[in-house]
C-alpha cells in the first residue's frame, strides 16, 4: 500500500524539483555570471543582445562575422592607442616580423610597372636553390598570369609565401631569354633578421643598427658583438632610430649585455598585474664598453625600454632626438578562429621610475596621431629649446642627473634634423617616387656592369663618373618634373646621394646603404667625436660644473651634455625602396 502511494507522488516531487532547480539556476546566473568570461552583467550583455537582435529581426540579412570584425578594432580603440585588433588573415604576418622566420620562397622583390621584379636572392634559401636570379621578373603563378595594376605587396606576398614543404610554379622572364623560364619552389623557413647592420665606423669604434626587438634579437645582437670584438672594437654605437620596438623580453636581455649585475632595468604595473622588476644578471658581455645609444621620433617601446635603461643607470650617452613616446605593455590573447588582440595591461617605468608614456584621450585621439607632424611643426626637430619638458615628470638617474617622464625619451646630446638642400624640386621628385623609379631602371639595366663591385666604395667610384644626377635630371622632365636649375643646384648634394645610396642598397643591401650614409650622418658622428673624447660615459652633475668651471677659466668651450647644440647636420632622406621578403 505504501509503495502505490509513494509511486503516486513521484511525478510531483521530480516536477517540484525541476522548477526549484530553474529558481536556483536563474538566481546564481543573475548574481554570479559577471565571473564568466566574455559574459558580463550589464553593458557586454547588451552587445550579445545587440548582435542578437540585428542577426534575428534586421530587415536585410547581415553577414555577422564581418560585422563582429568591423566592430573588433573600434571597441579596442576605445581604450588606448596601442591596444589593437589583429584579424586571422593578417596574424601570420604580423608575427613573422618577429619570429625570426617565416616560410616562403627566399627573395626580396619589389613592384614595378605592376610587375614583381626580384631584387635579391637569399643566399641559402629555396629560390636560390632552383636557380632564380636577381633581375627576374615573376610573370606568372601556378600558370596563371600574375601581373596588372591589381598586384601590391600585400597580394605577392600572400601568394609567394605559404607552409613550409609546400610547392609554387613560377614563370620567369630574364633578360636574354626569349621564353619563359619555369621554377618549381619548395617553400622553406625564410631567416628575418632584425640586425641590419654590425661593422667597424674606424679602427676603435663598433656600429651596430637594430630595426626591430624580435625572438632572435639577443642571439644576433651576441654574434655582432662578437664579430665586433674580433675586430678589437674600443666603443660601440647602438643605432636604434626608426626602431619600433617588439618584445619586451628582447630589450631586457639585450641591454642586459651592457650593465652591471643587480642594476634594475625595467619594472611594470598595472590594475590586475603587480609590480614585476627585471634586473641584470652580471653575465653581460660589454659592462664596460664605452656606449652611445641612437634615438629618434621612430625609437618607441622597446627601444625606449633598451634606452631609458642605458640613461637612467647612467651606463651610457643617449644621442639623437626625442623618441617616440610609448610606455604601455600588450599581452597578446589569441582566439580559436586564428584572430588575436593585443591587449594593454601594463604601464612599464624606466629605473628613474619614469613612465615615458606621451599622454592620450580615451577613444580617437587626432591629437596623438598627429603627435609626430606636430613636433615638425612646432620646430622641435631642429631646436632643443621647442621641447617642452613636463616639470611635473622630473626624475633623476643614478647619478643625480635630472631626465623627464611623460614621453618620450630626452638624448643626453641633441641632433637637430638638417634642411639643408631642401627644395620644392627635391620634395616633388621624391614624393612622386622618381628617385626610386630611376634608380631601380638604372639598376636593372646595368645590373651585370654593377655586379663587378664588391664593396659600398669601389661601387660609389664607379658612380661618381656617370653623370647620374644629369641622367636624373632628363628622367624626371620626361615624367612631368621640369628642369629647374636654380633649385637643382641647392638640392644637388642630397639627389646625389639619393641616387646613390639607393643604387649601393639595391645591388649590395641594407649593411652597404648604412655603410654609404653614416659617413655623412650627424648623429653617427657625434657618437663617434663622444667615444673618441672619452665622454661616453656621463658625469654627476657636481662633477660637470666643476669641469665647465675649469673650462670656463681655461677660455675652452663647454662640452658638457646639456652645452651640445649640433646645427651642422646633412641628414638624408631615407628614400631607398626598401624590398619585400618573401
Amino acid at each position: 500500500m505504501s509503495t502505490r502511494n509513494s509511486s503516486r507522488f513521484t511525478p510531483i516531487i521530480i516536477a517540484i524539483s525541476v522548477v526549484a532547480g530553474i529558481l536556483i539556476g536563474t538566481f546564481y546566473a543573475k548574481h554570479f555570471a559577471g565571473n564568466r568570461l566574455g559574459i558580463i552583467n550589464g553593458s557586454s550583455n547588451k552587445l550579445n543582445a545587440l548582435l542578437r537582435i540585428v542577426d534575428d529581426q534586421y530587415v536585410d540579412t547581415v553577414n555577422m562575422t564581418d560585422l563582429v570584425e568591423k566592430a573588433m578594432p573600434q571597441i579596442l580603440a576605445e581604450l588606448d592607442p596601442h591596444s589593437t585588433y589583429i584579424p586571422a588573415q593578417n596574424l601570420e604576418e604580423v608575427n613573422s616580423e618577429l619570429e625570426g622566420s617565416f616560410s616562403g620562397i627566399g627573395i626580396q622583390f619589389t613592384i614595378q610597372n605592376d610587375t614583381i621584379h626580384v631584387n635579391a636572392v637569399i643566399q641559402g634559401g629555396p629560390s636560390e636553390k632552383v636557380g632564380l636570379m636577381a633581375g627576374d621578373r615573376i610573370v606568372n603563378v601556378d600558370d596563371s598570369l600574375f601581373v596588372g595594376k591589381k598586384l601590391n605587396n600585400e597580394l605577392a606576398m600572400r601568394t609567394l609565401k605559404g607552409p613550409k614543404g609546400s610547392q609554387v610554379k613560377l614563370g620567369v622572364k630574364r633578360v636574354g631569354e626569349p621564353k619563359l623560364l619555369d621554377f618549381t619552389i619548395t617553400r622553406g623557413d625564410i631567416p628575418q633578421n632584425t640586425v641590419d647592420a654590425a661593422y667597424m665606423l674606424n679602427d676603435d669604434i663598433g656600429y651596430v643598427k637594430v630595426s626591430k626587438f624580435g625572438r632572435t634579437s639577443h642571439v644576433e645582437l651576441l654574434n655582432a658583438l662578437a664579430q665586433l670584438n674580433h675586430k678589437k672594437c674600443k666603443g660601440l654605437i647602438i643605432d636604434l632610430r626608426g626602431n619600433t620596438g617588439g618584445y619586451m623580453e628582447a630589450a631586457i636581455r639585450m641591454v642586459n649585455e651592457f650593465l652591471p649585475e643587480g642594476k634594475l632595468i625595467v619594472y611594470t604595473q598595472g590594475r590586475k598585474y603587480p609590480r614585476a622588476e627585471e634586473f641584470a644578471n652580471g653575465t653581460g658581455s660589454c659592462q664596460k664598453m664605452p656606449l652611445v645609444v641612437l634615438i629618434d621620433e621612430g625609437s618607441a617601446s622597446a627601444s625606449e625600454i633598451f634606452t631609458g635603461a642605458i640613461q637612467d643607470n647612467d651606463r651610457g650617452t643617449v644621442v639623437g632626438r626625442r623618441s617616440f613616446g610609448k610606455g604601455l605593455v600588450q599581452q597578446p590573447i589569441d582566439f580559436s578562429d586564428g584572430s588575436a588582440i593585443r591587449l594593454t595591461i601594463a604601464r612599464y617605468y624606466t629605473p628613474s621610475g619614469r613612465c615615458i608614456q606621451r599622454p592620450y584621450e580615451s577613444g580617437k585621439d587626432k591629437n596623438y596621431e598627429l603627435d609626430i607632424y606636430n613636433r615638425y611643426e612646432h620646430g622641435e626637430f631642429f631646436s632643443r629649446d621647442s621641447i617642452k619638458l613636463n616639470e611635473n615628470e622630473r626624475y633623476l638617474t643614478s647619478l643625480g642627473r635630472t631626465v623627464y617622464g611623460g614621453g618620450g625619451i630626452m638624448p643626453d646630446v641633441f641632433v637637430p634634423q638638417d634642411t639643408t638642400g631642401v627644395t620644392s624640386y627635391l620634395s616633388s621628385v621624391i614624393n612622386r617616387g622618381l628617385t626610386l623609379q630611376f634608380t631601380f631602371q638604372y639598376t636593372d639595366n646595368n645590373r651585370k656592369k654593377l655586379s663587378q663591385y664588391e664593396t659600398e666604395e669601389d661601387l660609389l667610384n664607379y658612380l661618381r663618373h656617370q653623370g647620374l644626377v644629369e641622367q636624373f635630371i632628363r628622367f624626371a622632365d620626361s615624367k612631368g618634373v621640369k628642369r629647374r636649375n636654380i633649385l637643382i643646384q641647392k638640392s644637388y648634394k642630397r639627389l646625389e646621394a639619393n641616387i646613390y645610396g639607393n643604387i649601393i642598397y639595391n645591388m649590395l643591401g641594407l649593411e652597404a646603404y648604412l655603410k654609404y650614409f653614416n659617413k655623412s650622418d650627424a648623429t653617427v658622428q657625434q657618437g663617434i667625436e663622444l667615444l673618441e673624447k672619452g665622454e661616453a660615459f656621463p658625469k654627476a652633475p657636481a662633477e660637470t660644473e666643476e669641469e665647465v668651471t675649469k673650462d670656463n677659466k681655461d677660455g675652452k668651450k663647454k662640452r658638457t651634455a646639456q652645452a651640445y647644440g649640433i646645427t651642422e647636420d646633412p641628414t638624408r632622406i631615407f628614400d631607398f625602396a626598401e624590398a619585400t621578403i618573401s
